[in-house]
């Protein structure tokens, strides 16, 4: 009994002594993270929210939203540049994601971030900008589009989470399965150092079948997705996508504003047929368009997704 007593402490003390190791080798990595992609843009108080965001150009506001696990450079990388010539293109960092924080302990669903959407157009100013919206962040469009349309003059959805899933992609799996409670102390000690191991892998698959770009983790901000903070976020993002999308799809009959839709056919994250197809013969008026390419086709594919927004401007 004695030496049984004698493990049990041992093993006790190895597994803190392991734990703490891994929460400051996470520490490290989250501070190496942002040296290479620094906050670069501004920050402004929401409700719910504190958030970070690039405002660059001039014209008429297109604000712009990212998916799971992004931040404001998925945007930035290309796409951007092919607009702000002629528009003022504003890109935010969601709660949780990039250099944006939630106000309180708990990540916001997709409708809530919808609200932090629309307070954020409020406080800018924006006179009804197009609202584009990239994987999760064309569900928080829509969202916007449901609750607060009078804020937006359209909303243009590229590669949109729209529907329910019964399934979560191969490359989010992981993070799924992490029970709420659990989400923040798994990011620290295991989700970061796993982060680190499959990162090459996930991003295969978030792009598939298209390359990832070697510059992706700096100049698209893929770095800052290994931080505790981004995994605990995503997992929260995950794990409430179903909870807001079963009631909104009932409703997407009541959106009035106009709507179109993006999807690269090779999509290997969200089915273009039903996410897109789908969806778009659910919205009164709505178009959808389908290129050559992924998940990932803002970086991938910025001209085509520039065609796509500025010709969502002109329809709005």
């Amino acid at each position: 009994m004695r030496r049984t007593g004698k493990g049990l402490i041992g093993g006790a003390l190895l597994a803190a002594v392991s734990g703490i190791a891994l929460s400051l080798y996470s520490s490290r990595v989250a501070r190496r993270a942002e040296e290479l992609v620094p906050a670069e843009g501004r920050f402004l108080d929401v409700a719910g929210a504190r958030l970070h965001y690039i405002d660059v150009g001039s014209g008429p506001a297109i604000v712009m939203v990212h998916g799971l696990g992004g931040q404001l450079r998925n945007f930035s990388y290309a796409l951007v540049d092919l607009l702000k010539d002629d528009y003022r293109v504003i890109v935010v960092d969601r709660p949780g994601s990039g250099y944006s924080t939630a106000t309180g302990n708990t990540t916001p669903g997709i409708v809530a971030q919808g609200a932090i959407i629309a307070d954020f157009i409020q406080k800018l100013g924006l006179d009804r900008p197009l609202l584009v919206g990239h994987s999760l962040g064309g569900a928080i469009g829509l969202a916007v589009g449901l609750d607060h349309p009078h804020l937006v003059r359209a909303l243009a959805l590229i590669a949109p989470l729209t529907r329910p899933q019964e399934e979560v992609p191969e490359s989010f799996r992981g993070l799924a399965r992490v029970p709420a409670g659990a989400r923040r102390g798994f990011a620290q000690i295991i989700g970061t150092p796993l982060s680190r191991l499959t990162s090459a892998k996930t991003l295969e698959g978030i792009f598939a079948p298209e390359a990832v770009p070697e510059d992706f983790a700096t100049r698209g901000g893929g770095a800052l997705s290994q931080r505790p903070i981004a995994i605990a976020a995503a997992a929260a993002d995950l794990g409430g996508v179903n909870d807001d999308l079963t009631p909104m799809v009932e409703r997407y009959g009541e959106i009035g504003v106009p709507t179109r839709i993006l999807f690269g056919r090779q999509d290997a994250i969200l089915d273009p047929a039903y996410n897109g197809h789908r969806t778009a013969a659910a919205i009164a008026g709505a178009k959808i368009d389908t290129i050559e390419g992924g998940h990932m086709i803002p970086v991938t594919a910025p001209e085509a997704c520039a065609r796509f927004v500025i010709a969502a401007f002109a329809a709005g």
